[in-house]
């Protein structure tokens, strides 16, 4: 009787225990034991387990074919040489072509033009470029960027950046972003097998800004702007000279290269100046 007894609450435990995982499993738990998954979120466990199964690998392959290839240039390079004194050919420039202009108004005693507003809803553009040439949609660029901080950008007909390449004695359209206004310290610093730097003060409007600068020297110019102690992400611009039209000389060209990339970020974002994704590989043509 006794043993019966014990035979019975065995077969009794044996039953629940079934019934519990014939339930878990309905759940969606099956063998990973957790509604929530190594990967998924609590509603949909096998959430980010594969392309196949993940809406947002959709949204994801999207934003990346925002991206662009951008050049890279031996500047941190001990074998790079004087290449930033050679022409380049019109192939290296024409990626950035909506970036900068033949003709403009002088730039008199500092850096830039002095800074007048901007009508953000009149010249909303449509992309923003990062310095490695990962692009977002605008509207989702001001929605996830924090709204007070100092933003600066190169305008373009469509879009903005914050990396270009131009002929040397070409305009640039500078934007840049000021929530609370005030008097700004703007820097440039000029790289070829030396550097110089450059500074000077300008009175920043709240809210959007724009302001012509001129690459009238070859060489890799970074751009940033501090106001209220809270600096700008940095823009960079390379500047070469032009090959003439017709020449026969060699000349520098650039090869694509399908590399990783990764958002660049200024000072103020916890990123090195002149950090790039290197998506094209520099030779000597």
């Amino acid at each position: 009787m006794k043993y019966s007894k014990i035979l019975l609450c065995m077969t009794t435990l044996v039953c629940l225990a079934v019934q519990a995982y014939a339930q878990s499993d309905y759940l969606g738990e099956g063998s990973s034991g957790s509604t929530m998954g190594s990967s998924g979120d609590y509603l949909s466990p096998n959430m980010g387990q594969g392309a196949g199964t993940n809406p947002d690998a959709g949204l994801s392959g999207m934003l990346q074919g925002l991206d662009q290839p951008v050049p890279t240039f031996p500047w941190y390079s001990s074998a790079g040489g004087s290449f930033y004194s050679q022409p380049y050919s019109d192939t290296t420039f024409s990626p950035f072509r909506e970036y900068y202009t033949t003709s403009g108004t002088p730039v008199v005693g500092g850096i830039i033009s002095n800074p007048t507003k901007f009508d953000i809803a009149q010249r909303t553009p449509s992309r923003i470029y990062y310095g490695n040439g990962q692009g977002l949609p605008y509207t989702q660029y001001v929605s996830t960027v924090p709204s007070r901080t100092n933003d600066l950008w190169v305008q373009g007909a469509t879009n903005w950046t914050q990396y270009v390449v131009s002929p040397v004695g070409t305009w640039l359209q500078l934007v840049a972003n000021v929530p609370v206004g005030g008097p700004a310290g703007f820097y440039e610093m000029t790289q070829t097998a030396t550097t110089s730097s450059k500074y000077n003060t300008y009175q920043f409007n709240p809210g959007y800004n724009t302001m012509n600068f001129y690459a009238d020297q070859v060489g890799r110019h970074t751009l940033y702007f501090v106001v209220n102690n809270q600096p700008s992400n940095v823009v960079v611009v390379d500047v070469f000279a032009q090959d003439p039209a017709g020449s026969t000389k060699p000349v520098h060209t650039m090869l694509p290269y399908s590399g990783p990339t990764s958002a660049y970020a200024g000072p103020g974002n916890g990123a090195k100046p002149g950090q790039e994704n290197k998506n094209i590989l520099w030779q000597n043509g």
